[in-house]
């Protein structure tokens, strides 16, 4: 039997489905197919019907308003660079907080990156199991083995990223039960919490919070109070956020107001 919404004339549906755009900034495909009752390929269609018509503005996983104006990613090694001693500093910083015989999952990210060289740095860690989405990662902590045990996710490679993403990179995460996670992003805000640019890498965050005891975000100050595209979580769903001494004052006391414990190194 059909749901009352799939008796809605197309032309209604996408009338709908901008207003709803408009509203939330960014909706996915998998919330419009819920919403209006209909396949994930109806949507599409008519998402590409509404983007030629330049009513939305259609990106991977979902669309955003026309006037939206999305920041491009750098490539990671472009991005390496940028504030790359307050990196250091905080992967220095993250990588103390790990013990011999932890599990850690290390997200894509330069700042996951520098934690990943720092506890190949730390001789004294034995038997530590790492899994990350990020080849470079994988690549950087293979020296490390035998004393580390490296996991891969699997999934879909993304270009000037090196991270793999779904399909199939969640199913891994879905059995895991790791002691702590070291998550990467583009902007936290106190109000609209933990964000990322792209929104595929945003859905693989999500699920490696949920596989982990202890939540920790890792962003260099430029990141702090900054809101981009995909939201990841709230802050009430961290535990730790470790950042450096160029992030804004008034927004690190706005987010420990909110509960957040807040390390600035450096």
């Amino acid at each position: 039997m059909s749901s009352p919404t799939e008796s809605v004339p197309g032309e209604v549906r996408r009338e709908r489905i901008v207003a709803l755009v408009s509203e939330r900034d960014f909706v996915r495909v998998s919330d419009l197919s819920e919403a209006f009752g209909i396949s994930e390929v109806t949507v599409r269609a008519d998402l590409e019907v509404l983007d030629r018509r330049r009513a939305i503005r259609r990106i991977r996983g979902g669309a955003v308003p026309v006037g939206r104006r999305l920041r491009d990613e750098l490539p990671f090694e472009q991005s390496l660079g940028t504030s790359a001693l307050e990196k250091q500093l905080i992967g220095k910083a993250a990588a103390d907080l790990v013990q011999s015989g932890e599990s850690v999952i290390l997200d894509v990210g330069t700042t996951t990156t520098f934690i990943a060289r720092s506890l190949i740095a730390r001789e004294e860690l034995q038997d530590l199991v790492v899994l990350t989405n990020a080849l470079n990662i994988a690549l950087e902590l293979e020296p490390a083995i035998p004393r580390f045990s490296v996991i891969v996710t699997g999934g879909t490679l993304r270009r000037l990223q090196h991270s793999l993403v779904d399909p199939m990179g969640r199913y891994l995460l879905q059995e895991a039960n790791a002691d702590t996670v070291f998550l990467g992003c583009n902007g936290v805000d106190t109000q609209h919490g933990v964000t990322n640019i792209n929104a595929p890498e945003a859905e693989i965050k999500k699920r490696m919070l949920a596989s982990a005891s202890r939540r920790i975000v890792v962003a260099d100050g430029s990141k702090i109070g900054q809101v981009e595209l995909a939201r990841v979580s709230s802050i009430a769903e961290v535990d730790l956020l470790i950042t450096g001494p160029s992030a804004d004052p008034s927004e690190l006391d706005h987010l420990r107001r909110r509960g957040l414990e807040v390390m600035v190194v450096g």
